[in-house]
């Protein structure tokens, strides 16, 4: 297993030195899910929420905290994007909406943080457009899915820990 990168020899907080690294094309693709009230749903997949457009704002929120993930994640470096993706499906039977976001970028470190933020965003701007009907909603599921590029190449999340899409 390998050690933990964001703490020098003496155990303090660092922020990791990517200067010798190549610049390789980064890809990550995190998700999560909102579980909600049947009528909760219903409501937002009938654009019948009060707020407007929850799915779309959600989106919006989701590319925006991408692109901020360096201001709230301390040890994070800045990354100058070059794609970022919002999906959403949902299922009725289950009461959820599931958010899958994708982030992308070339450079000397990862997108991974990013596209984690994105999906939490975005599944926070659910909440809060929707808690006036219903506080019980539950957000779960957050991880990565996906990522690809860099030294320790590609991984994908196995479907045994609950992948779902």
């Amino acid at each position: 297993m390998s050690e933990f990168t964001h703490f020098d020899e003496r155990g303090r907080a660092v922020m990791v030195d990517v200067a010798g690294k190549d610049d390789t094309r980064r890809v990550a693709v995190a998700g999560g899910r909102i579980h909600m009230l049947p009528d909760t749903l219903a409501r937002i997949l009938d654009g019948q929420a009060t707020k407007g457009d929850v799915l779309g704002i959600a989106r919006i929120a989701a590319i925006q905290a991408t692109k901020r993930t360096a201001e709230l994640i301390p040890l994070c470096h800045p990354i100058a994007l070059t794609r970022v993706s919002v999906e959403f499906s949902h299922d009725q039977a289950e009461s959820w909406i599931a958010c899958t976001v994708t982030a992308e970028t070339v450079g000397k470190t990862g997108v991974e943080m990013e596209a984690l933020t994105g999906v939490s965003v975005a599944l926070l701007t659910i909440y809060d457009m929707c808690k006036a009907v219903d506080r019980g909603m539950v957000m779960s599921d957050i991880r990565l899915l996906e990522k690809q590029g860099g030294r320790s190449g590609h991984w994908r999340s196995s479907p045994s820990a609950g992948a779902w899409s």
